[in-house]
Protein backbone atom coordinates (compact mmCIF):
# COMPACT_ATOMS: atom_id res chain seq x y z
CA UNK A 1 0.00 0.00 0.00
CA UNK A 2 1.71 3.81 -1.24
CA UNK A 3 2.35 5.96 2.11
CA UNK A 4 0.54 9.33 1.71
CA UNK A 5 2.96 12.25 1.61
CA UNK A 6 2.89 13.80 5.27
CA UNK A 7 3.94 17.27 4.39
CA UNK A 8 0.42 17.40 1.67
CA UNK A 9 -1.12 15.62 4.87
CA UNK A 10 -0.48 18.49 7.13
CA UNK A 11 -0.85 20.94 4.14
CA UNK A 12 -4.32 19.66 3.71
CA UNK A 13 -5.14 19.73 7.34
CA UNK A 14 -4.05 23.39 7.21
CA UNK A 15 -6.29 24.48 4.58
CA UNK A 16 -9.19 22.93 6.41
CA UNK A 17 -8.40 24.29 9.74
CA UNK A 18 -8.67 27.82 8.10
CA UNK A 19 -11.73 27.20 5.97
CA UNK A 20 -13.88 26.76 9.54
CA UNK A 21 -13.93 28.68 12.70
CA UNK A 22 -12.37 31.87 12.72
CA UNK A 23 -11.99 33.21 9.63
CA UNK A 24 -7.90 34.75 10.53
CA UNK A 25 -5.62 32.32 12.93
CA UNK A 26 -2.14 33.21 13.95
CA UNK A 27 0.81 30.98 13.82
CA UNK A 28 0.99 29.68 17.35
CA UNK A 29 -2.97 28.91 16.96
CA UNK A 30 -2.22 26.93 13.64
CA UNK A 31 0.80 24.68 15.09
CA UNK A 32 -0.71 24.16 18.24
CA UNK A 33 -4.19 23.01 17.08
CA UNK A 34 -2.17 20.79 14.13
CA UNK A 35 0.20 19.48 16.91
CA UNK A 36 3.05 20.88 14.98
CA UNK A 37 6.28 22.63 15.88
CA UNK A 38 6.16 26.41 14.99
CA UNK A 39 9.04 26.09 12.47
CA UNK A 40 7.17 23.07 10.50
CA UNK A 41 3.96 24.99 10.59
CA UNK A 42 5.74 28.25 9.32
CA UNK A 43 7.22 26.14 6.54
CA UNK A 44 4.12 24.73 4.74
CA UNK A 45 2.04 28.14 5.54
CA UNK A 46 4.87 30.42 3.74
CA UNK A 47 4.43 27.63 0.31
CA UNK A 48 0.70 28.09 0.56
CA UNK A 49 1.35 31.56 0.88
CA UNK A 50 3.48 31.94 -2.35
CA UNK A 51 1.11 29.72 -4.43
CA UNK A 52 -1.89 32.09 -3.48
CA UNK A 53 -3.70 29.33 -1.01
CA UNK A 54 -2.95 31.23 1.85
CA UNK A 55 -3.03 34.54 2.45
CA UNK A 56 -1.58 36.54 5.60
CA UNK A 57 -2.75 39.80 7.06
CA UNK A 58 0.08 42.78 6.81
CA UNK A 59 -1.47 44.02 10.40
CA UNK A 60 -1.94 41.06 12.42
CA UNK A 61 -0.06 38.65 10.86
CA UNK A 62 -2.90 36.15 10.76
CA UNK A 63 -3.25 33.70 8.19
CA UNK A 64 -6.98 33.41 5.91
CA UNK A 65 -7.48 31.18 2.90
CA UNK A 66 -5.80 33.26 -0.52
CA UNK A 67 -7.76 33.79 -3.70
CA UNK A 68 -6.72 30.37 -5.75
CA UNK A 69 -8.39 28.33 -3.66
CA UNK A 70 -11.54 30.85 -4.76
CA UNK A 71 -10.44 30.58 -8.22
CA UNK A 72 -9.90 26.83 -8.39
CA UNK A 73 -13.46 26.13 -6.62
CA UNK A 74 -15.14 28.32 -9.42
CA UNK A 75 -13.56 26.84 -11.70
CA UNK A 76 -14.52 23.19 -10.77
CA UNK A 77 -17.76 24.57 -10.46
CA UNK A 78 -18.06 26.47 -13.43
CA UNK A 79 -16.78 23.17 -15.95
CA UNK A 80 -19.81 21.09 -14.15
CA UNK A 81 -21.70 23.41 -15.31
CA UNK A 82 -20.57 24.35 -18.38
CA UNK A 83 -20.32 20.52 -19.20
CA UNK A 84 -24.18 19.75 -17.65
CA UNK A 85 -25.89 22.60 -19.52
CA UNK A 86 -23.86 21.31 -22.89
CA UNK A 87 -24.83 17.18 -22.76
CA UNK A 88 -28.30 17.46 -24.49
CA UNK A 89 -26.78 20.37 -27.05
CA UNK A 90 -23.26 18.24 -28.24
CA UNK A 91 -25.40 14.73 -28.07
CA UNK A 92 -27.87 16.28 -30.79
CA UNK A 93 -24.79 17.83 -32.63
CA UNK A 94 -23.01 14.29 -32.84
CA UNK A 95 -25.61 13.20 -34.11
CA UNK A 96 -26.94 15.72 -36.70
CA UNK A 97 -23.10 16.07 -38.16
CA UNK A 98 -22.09 12.35 -37.48
CA UNK A 99 -18.56 13.11 -36.21
CA UNK A 100 -17.14 13.29 -32.82
CA UNK A 101 -17.82 16.32 -30.23
CA UNK A 102 -15.60 18.03 -28.15
CA UNK A 103 -16.38 20.11 -25.02
CA UNK A 104 -12.69 22.00 -24.30
CA UNK A 105 -11.87 24.63 -21.55
CA UNK A 106 -8.49 26.26 -20.71
CA UNK A 107 -6.24 24.46 -18.56
CA UNK A 108 -2.50 25.39 -17.58
CA UNK A 109 -1.01 25.96 -21.69
CA UNK A 110 -3.44 23.96 -23.55
CA UNK A 111 -7.37 22.89 -23.37
CA UNK A 112 -8.48 20.40 -21.57
CA UNK A 113 -11.08 17.91 -23.01
CA UNK A 114 -14.19 18.23 -20.61
CA UNK A 115 -16.61 16.03 -22.46
CA UNK A 116 -16.27 13.86 -25.81
CA UNK A 117 -19.66 12.65 -27.16
CA UNK A 118 -18.36 9.84 -29.77
CA UNK A 119 -19.30 10.01 -33.89
CA UNK A 120 -22.50 7.90 -33.73
CA UNK A 121 -21.14 4.66 -35.75
CA UNK A 122 -19.95 1.21 -34.81
CA UNK A 123 -16.65 1.96 -34.78
CA UNK A 124 -14.41 1.53 -32.52
CA UNK A 125 -13.20 4.86 -30.25
CA UNK A 126 -11.20 5.97 -27.52
CA UNK A 127 -12.39 8.28 -25.08
CA UNK A 128 -10.94 11.14 -24.81
CA UNK A 129 -12.26 12.96 -21.92
CA UNK A 130 -8.88 14.26 -19.82
CA UNK A 131 -6.87 14.85 -22.73
CA UNK A 132 -4.77 17.83 -23.50
CA UNK A 133 -5.03 19.78 -27.33
CA UNK A 134 -2.32 22.59 -28.03
CA UNK A 135 -3.81 26.14 -28.29
CA UNK A 136 -2.44 26.91 -31.46
CA UNK A 137 -3.03 24.57 -33.95
CA UNK A 138 -6.67 22.85 -32.77
CA UNK A 139 -9.57 24.70 -33.87
CA UNK A 140 -10.63 24.67 -29.71
CA UNK A 141 -7.28 25.79 -28.97
CA UNK A 142 -7.44 28.89 -31.54
CA UNK A 143 -10.99 29.51 -30.33
CA UNK A 144 -9.99 29.77 -26.68
CA UNK A 145 -6.84 32.21 -27.71
CA UNK A 146 -8.69 34.11 -29.73
CA UNK A 147 -11.86 35.10 -27.05
CA UNK A 148 -9.82 34.52 -23.90
CA UNK A 149 -6.91 36.48 -23.02
CA UNK A 150 -5.38 34.45 -20.52
CA UNK A 151 -5.83 32.19 -23.20
CA UNK A 152 -4.35 34.21 -25.83
CA UNK A 153 -1.64 35.25 -23.58
CA UNK A 154 -0.65 31.48 -22.38
CA UNK A 155 -0.69 30.86 -26.36
CA UNK A 156 1.85 33.38 -27.08
CA UNK A 157 4.49 32.04 -24.50
CA UNK A 158 3.87 28.07 -25.53
CA UNK A 159 6.19 26.42 -27.73
CA UNK A 160 4.08 26.65 -31.13
CA UNK A 161 5.67 23.83 -32.19
CA UNK A 162 4.83 21.92 -35.94
CA UNK A 163 2.88 18.94 -35.94
CA UNK A 164 2.04 18.80 -39.83
CA UNK A 165 3.64 20.87 -42.61
CA UNK A 166 0.48 23.11 -41.90
CA UNK A 167 0.40 24.25 -38.30
CA UNK A 168 1.05 27.48 -37.88
CA UNK A 169 3.95 28.45 -35.67
CA UNK A 170 5.04 32.52 -36.69
CA UNK A 171 3.61 34.70 -34.11
CA UNK A 172 2.10 37.44 -36.68
CA UNK A 173 0.41 34.55 -38.90
CA UNK A 174 -1.14 33.12 -35.16
CA UNK A 175 -2.47 36.12 -34.66
CA UNK A 176 -3.77 36.72 -38.21
CA UNK A 177 -5.26 33.39 -37.81
CA UNK A 178 -7.18 34.61 -34.33
CA UNK A 179 -8.23 38.05 -35.80
CA UNK A 180 -10.08 36.00 -38.43
CA UNK A 181 -11.27 33.60 -35.59
CA UNK A 182 -12.99 36.48 -33.88
CA UNK A 183 -14.59 38.22 -36.83
CA UNK A 184 -16.20 35.04 -38.20
CA UNK A 185 -17.00 33.47 -35.11
CA UNK A 186 -15.49 30.27 -35.35
CA UNK A 187 -11.74 28.60 -35.90
CA UNK A 188 -10.79 25.21 -38.19
CA UNK A 189 -8.39 23.08 -38.45
CA UNK A 190 -7.46 21.09 -41.47
CA UNK A 191 -4.72 18.73 -40.76
CA UNK A 192 -2.72 21.37 -38.74
CA UNK A 193 -2.39 18.79 -35.99
CA UNK A 194 -3.03 15.62 -37.31
CA UNK A 195 -2.89 14.24 -41.32
CA UNK A 196 -5.81 13.40 -42.39
CA UNK A 197 -7.88 15.04 -39.33
CA UNK A 198 -9.83 18.40 -39.76
CA UNK A 199 -12.25 20.06 -37.01
CA UNK A 200 -14.21 23.18 -36.24
CA UNK A 201 -15.34 24.95 -32.97
CA UNK A 202 -16.93 28.03 -32.06
CA UNK A 203 -16.89 29.86 -28.45
CA UNK A 204 -19.39 29.27 -25.44
CA UNK A 205 -20.12 32.62 -23.06
CA UNK A 206 -21.53 32.49 -19.49
CA UNK A 207 -23.83 34.84 -18.22
CA UNK A 208 -21.51 37.40 -17.56
CA UNK A 209 -21.11 37.29 -21.28
CA UNK A 210 -17.35 36.22 -20.76
CA UNK A 211 -15.63 32.76 -22.31
CA UNK A 212 -15.98 29.44 -20.36
CA UNK A 213 -14.58 27.00 -23.61
CA UNK A 214 -15.29 26.05 -26.80
CA UNK A 215 -17.24 23.08 -28.60
CA UNK A 216 -16.36 21.48 -31.83
CA UNK A 217 -16.43 18.26 -33.87
CA UNK A 218 -13.39 16.73 -35.38
CA UNK A 219 -13.40 13.98 -38.04
CA UNK A 220 -11.62 12.40 -41.32
CA UNK A 221 -11.14 15.43 -44.13
CA UNK A 222 -13.32 13.98 -46.50
CA UNK A 223 -15.95 13.87 -44.54
CA UNK A 224 -15.33 17.57 -42.76
CA UNK A 225 -13.90 19.36 -45.71
CA UNK A 226 -15.30 20.14 -49.54
CA UNK A 227 -12.80 21.88 -51.38
CA UNK A 228 -10.30 21.93 -49.25
CA UNK A 229 -12.62 23.62 -46.50
CA UNK A 230 -14.78 22.77 -43.53
CA UNK A 231 -18.43 22.45 -44.78
CA UNK A 232 -21.10 25.50 -44.24
CA UNK A 233 -23.18 23.25 -42.80
CA UNK A 234 -20.55 21.96 -40.00
CA UNK A 235 -19.96 25.38 -39.19
CA UNK A 236 -23.13 27.01 -38.82
CA UNK A 237 -24.40 23.59 -36.76
CA UNK A 238 -21.10 23.88 -34.60
CA UNK A 239 -21.65 27.66 -33.45
CA UNK A 240 -25.92 26.96 -33.07
CA UNK A 241 -24.68 23.94 -30.36
CA UNK A 242 -22.24 27.11 -29.08
CA UNK A 243 -25.12 29.47 -29.20
CA UNK A 244 -27.57 26.85 -27.62
CA UNK A 245 -24.95 25.83 -24.83
CA UNK A 246 -24.09 30.05 -23.81
CA UNK A 247 -28.15 30.20 -23.94
CA UNK A 248 -28.45 28.14 -21.57
CA UNK A 249 -25.52 29.77 -19.21
CA UNK A 250 -27.60 32.74 -19.42
CA UNK A 251 -25.27 34.44 -22.42
CA UNK A 252 -28.91 35.14 -23.96
CA UNK A 253 -28.12 35.66 -27.59
CA UNK A 254 -24.91 35.89 -29.35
Amino acid sequence: MARNIQSLERAAAMLRLLAGGERRLGLSDIASSLGLAKGTAHGILRTLQQEGFVEQDDVSGRYQLGAELLRLGTTYLDIHELRARALVWTDDLARSSGESVYLGVLHQQGVLIVHHVFRPDDSRQVLEIGAMQPLHSTALGKVVSAYDPVAHSEALEADRKPFTDRTTCDLDAFEHILDITRARGYAADVEETWEGVASVAAPIHDRRRMPVGAVGITGAVERVCKDGEVRPDLIAAVRDCARAVSRDLGAGRF
